[in-house]
């Protein structure tokens, strides 16, 4: 396993919060806390409801109340909350955003007996000032899913760690059939596949302070045109539902597609196909270049429950029940400190290659952050992206408008 991961991993970002309010009065029985979480979604809902009811188990005085959205939808969700001062007790937090929570003091400190149990960078990218206001809840990265039947039939090697954009490009025309419903590729249009591909290509979405960006260059425009032209060539268009909450991630389970670029949060969710299917590194440009995420859990500075609030994030986080259906289900990877066990992960069957997530981490693509503006890069970026795929702009026009509208969202 490459331990380069221990330093940069906790760097990465992946998905915050949503409806519901505080608690039920301690007087009425077991106290009741909420949850918010985007990261059962679609196919983990039974893994987390295991977790809880150990949680429960132990702890017969606490009730958790568990409310699941699509991440698609809990940054919204999340916004709302905290504006309206509904937020949970306990809810996701990732990466891009815990800066802007702990700032406005949305996240109460968390005080657990010992963090030993964390990987330490995990720990850190939740701190500030050497308190902990998260919890690593997990970390993953994204891969390249093939289905080896389609390839078969079609008479192709499948991908490899050493495959380029090209050998993908060529071998996703050779697998779209657009009359028998079967397309060769799908990627998603949006500022987390942006700023990856644009590291594949050797440009970067930031300049060297962050006060600006620096994606509008021929390495930008290049990568841009990689994402948006597989749009009705390889992949379906928006008006063929592409970019619908979980449409990619159906389409290949329905065998209709070849290659898929997600996350291993949705091993679990294809677990069942009735085809072979594995995964590889993403392939790159100029380079090999992987997303990772990492999430946390945060616990409501407004609650009226911390202690018990605490306990939960705390037990979700680093129980031995937690890691163990997480490496069982291969629901992204627990951030836990004990090599042994993340190397069982190896161990857990399909998909066959596991290795290529380790090895995705020999080249990380870290999230653009800044100090102001997050949100608003994040959906500017993803609009004029797909202003470009409709066709509505050409790729230079998309990125020049994204230019002018990030940096003056974010002070540049």
């Amino acid at each position: 396993m490459n331990r380069t991961l221990v330093a940069l991993v906790g760097l990465a970002g992946a998905s915050a919060l949503v409806l519901s309010g505080c608690s039920a009065s301690a007087d009425a029985g077991p106290v009741t806390i909420t949850y918010s979480n985007f990261i059962s979604n679609s196919g983990n809902e039974e893994n987390l409801a295991a977790i809880v009811a150990a949680f429960e188990d132990e702890n017969p005085d606490i009730k958790v109340k568990v409310i699941t959205l699509p991440y698609g939808d809990y940054g919204t969700a999340l916004q709302t909350d905290l504006s309206a001062g509904t937020q949970s007790d306990v809810f996701d937090v990732e990466y891009s955003n815990y800066a802007s929570y702990q700032a406005n003091g949305v996240l109460a400190p968390i005080e657990i007996a010992s963090t030993d149990a964390y990987l330490p960078s995990l720990v850190e990218a939740y701190s500030t000032d050497s308190t902990s206001y998260a919890l690593p809840s997990s970390f993953s990265d994204v891969v390249l899913y093939y289905n080896a039947d389609l390839f078969d039939a079609a008479g192709l090697e499948y991908p490899t760690s050493d495959w380029t954009w090209a050998d993908e490009k060529a071998a996703a025309i050779a697998l779209t059939d657009t009359a028998a419903g079967v397309w060769g590729d799908h990627q998603p249009i949006s500022f987390y596949e942006y700023y990856k591909v644009l590291a594949q290509n050797g440009g970067q979405f930031l300049n060297d302070d962050k006060t600006a960006v620096a994606f509008n260059s021929p390495e930008g425009i290049e990568a841009a045109k990689w994402l948006v032209e597989k749009s009705g060539t390889v992949m379906p268009t928006i008006e063929q539902g592409q970019g619908t909450p979980d449409f990619d991630t159906n389409l290949f389970k329905d065998g209709k597609l070849a290659m898929l670029h997600t996350g291993i949060w949705v091993f679990g969710a294809v677990a069942d196909v009735p085809f072979t299917w594995d995964i590889a590194v993403e392939s790159g440009n100029t380079e090999q270049a992987s997303a990772v995420f990492s999430n946390a859990i945060g616990v409501s500075s407004g609650s009226k429950h911390i202690a018990e609030a605490t306990k939960w994030a705390e037990f979700l986080t680093s129980s031995q029940v937690m890691v163990d259906t997480r490496l069982d289900a291969g629901w992204e990877l627990p951030p836990i400190s004990d090599d042994a066990q993340l190397a069982v992960y190896l161990e857990k069957g399909t998909p066959a290659n596991r290795q290529a997530v380790f090895d995705s981490l020999d080249g990380i693509a870290l999230p653009p952050v800044v100090a102001v503006g997050q949100t608003e890069m994040q959906d500017i970026m993803g609009e004029e992206l797909v202003e470009a795929q409709a066709g509505r702009k050409s790729v230079e026009d998309a990125l020049a408008s994204a230019e002018e509208r990030i940096n003056a969202a974010i002070g540049g």
